[in-house]
């Protein structure tokens, strides 16, 4: 009798394991969609980071005053 009960507790981790797990999946899934960028997008940001890559030391402060 013990090892049913044993056997029903591992069966009852094993679902709340299989639904955490389950539940993961779909949060990402959601967030992928969300922050999902079109190829323009993309391109565009890609660019601005360049730019701001291969700017100078001090431009922004140049700017800014």
């Amino acid at each position: 009798m013990a090892q049913r009960r044993i056997a029903w507790w591992k069966l009852v981790g094993m679902a709340g394991v299989a639904g955490v797990a389950a539940g993961g999946v779909l949060i990402a899934r959601n967030e992928r969609q969300r922050k999902s960028y079109t190829p323009d997008e993309v391109r565009t940001r890609l660019q601005e980071r360049l730019n701001e890559a291969t700017e100078e030391p001090g431009e922004n402060e140049k700017q800014a005053s």
